[in-house]
This record gives structure tokens, sequence and C-alpha cells, in this order.
């Protein structure tokens, strides 16, 4: 058995740990025992507030501990690798979103490729051996083979996002042979639920439609996505801190698809109210469609997603509906 497998209760950096998947895995190691130290640069990416309410009852427990801190720094990593000596580090830290990717896509390198690489180089260091990374569908690109598996060659991406997240993934490849590290890389298929960060679509169509707000909407409405609700994916994430791989790669997804119009047409049903769509043409770096092939996943990991998207899309539009009205409420007794 390997060492960090005897250690229990550990202690387990979630890089990124203020955001929305971060905080959720952040609660869920809490709840399990273990100790927490997130480390987040709370960027402008979207309005950090989000962030800070994500993680506002985490902070009053003993067990967690919040370090501002940008993955990218050699100078901050390698102090907070030194003080706080972690068993594992679950990396989730990265800049995410294939739009902005295109307009900014140094930084996507700087965060994505860098940072990962940062994260690597210390735990080596510090002879940290497991670390579970969090990758994404994207790397996939115009893959046209469904559902994408695993063993599916990754030669078509078509944006910088996806191209970091790929090079990070090989920089764990690389790492894991090297250094005998215990490396698990998860390809998350478009996540949603609460705390769901406001540029996704999920968030962005429940608020305009709420609100009764115009909203954009690229291409013919066709595009198909594999929404993976956020429970399914902890889940998931879980499952690699408990066992062995040597280096292995895994898809979290629901394996159903649902198209952009479908997706519309089931938060208008759960909301009560028409959209308003402007509609604009395709989005260069966006895919037609993700599919997962859970069936590794399901095997070695005991994954087993179970919220279809029409329960997780009432879960969320309640979560939506609840923070904002506490947000209201806030204000107003300001």
């Amino acid at each position: 058995m390997a060492k960090w497998l005897e250690v229990r209760p550990m202690r387990i950096l979630v890089t990124g740990g203020a955001g929305f998947i971060g905080s959720h895995m952040a609660d869920r190691l809490l709840e399990l025992g273990h100790e927490v130290v997130v480390l987040d640069d709370f960027n402008d990416y979207y309005n950090p507030a989000f962030k800070h309410r994500n993680i506002a009852s985490s902070l009053k427990n003993p067990r967690f501990r919040l370090v501002e801190g940008n993955v990218a720094s050699r100078s901050q990593v390698r102090a907070l690798f030194s003080e706080v000596k972690p068993t594992m580090i679950i990396h989730l830290a990265a800049r995410a979103g294939v739009r902005a990717s295109l307009k900014d896509p140094f930084l996507y390198q700087q965060v994505n490729v860098e940072g990962t690489l940062n994260i690597l180089e210390n735990a080596r260091e510090f002879g940290i051996k497991k670390i579970t990374f969090g990758s994404t569908s994207s790397v996939y690109g115009l893959n046209s083979k469904v559902p994408f598996s695993e063993d599916d060659p990754v030669l078509n991406t078509v944006s910088p996002y996806a191209a970091t997240k790929l090079a990070a993934e090989a920089l764990c490849r690389a790492y894991s042979h090297l250094y005998k590290m215990d490396i698990a890389v998860l390809r998350f298929f478009t996540v949603y639920g609460p705390r769901g960060r406001p540029d996704m679509a999920v968030y962005q169509f429940t608020e305009k439609i709420s609100a009764g707000q115009p909203m954009a909407v690229f291409g013919d409405g066709s595009s198909c996505r594999d929404y993976t609700y956020i429970d399914d994916i902890v889940q998931g994430v879980i499952a690699t801190t408990t066992q062995e791989f040597g280096f292995e790669i895994f898809n979290l997804g629901e394996s159903e698809t649902t198209s952009l119009t479908d997706l519309i047409k089931l938060i208008e049903r759960i909301v009560g109210k028409k959209a308003k769509i402007e509609r604009l043409g395709d989005q260069p770096g966006d895919v037609p469609r993700t599919f997962a092939d859970i069936t590794k996943s399901q095997k070695r990991l005991g994954y087993n997603p179970n919220v279809k998207i029409g329960e997780g899309i009432r879960k969320f539009v309640q979560w939506f509906r609840e923070e904002r009205e506490n947000r209201d409420s806030s204000l107003r007794s300001e």
C-alpha cells in the first residue's frame, strides 16, 4: 500500500478551492474529516464576491485554511508547500472558458501550463506522490467518434484553453513516469449546479430568463453537451483520493447529451418564463458536441452519476433563487 493511503485523515491542498468545483470539493473533504488547505487567487475573471460566498461557511471550520496566491508564482507556491506539507493535491486552479482563452491565450498558458508545472515540480521536491488533476472534455476538440473515450486520439483541439489543458495533462504524464507519482487526470464534462460560474450557459440562461432579458445564443441550437451535475463530479474526484493508479485518465460525465435548444426549453419550463433569444453565429473555438464514455470510470472508480439533467436544473434554479433572495435581503439591510 502506498504511504499516502496509510495517512488518515489527510492534509489535502485544493488549488482553485474557492471556485465552483473547488469549493464543493473542500466541503466534501471537510465532511470526510480531512484537513483542507485552499489556494486561490480570487482573480477578476468573474466577480470575486462569488468565490468569497462559496467558502464563507468553510472559513468557520478549524480544519480549513485559505491561502490567497497564484499557482503560477514560484515563490508563493514553494513557500506554501514548505509550510503546509500536504499529503496530497487536488489541482483544480485554472483559467477556464473557451471564448475567453481566444482573447488572452498568454494568460491561459501561464496559469494552466506554467501553474501546473509549478505544482508538479513542488510536489516532486517535497515528496508528494498523490495528485488529482482537473482537466476538461474540451481536449477532445472536433472528435468525430462518439462517445468520447480516454483512448481516443486528442489531435483536434480548437481553442487555446483546450490546448493548455492538454499540455498540462502531458506534464502530469511525464512527472508520473519520471518520479513515480500517482496522478489521476479527470476530464470534466460541462459541470453545472449550485455555485456555478456566472459566465456559464446554465447560469446565464437562468438569470436572463428569470429577469425577462434578452440572451445571446450562439449557433442554431443544435450543439450538444454532456451536462454533469456537481455532486456527480465530486463523487468521481473523491474516488481518486482512495486508490492507486500510477497514471490514468478518466472521463467524468453523465454519458447523456442535451442540445442547446432543449436546455433552454428545460430552463424555461422550470423558471416559468419564455426566453428572449438573440441569435448569433457560431462561436470560434466551440465544438458541436461532447459526450462521455464513462465505462472506465465506472469500472475503476466505481463512478455512478445519478443526477439527470431535469433534476439537476431544478436544483440549480432553486439555488439560484435562494442565492438571489439572500443577496437582495443583504442589500436591503445595509
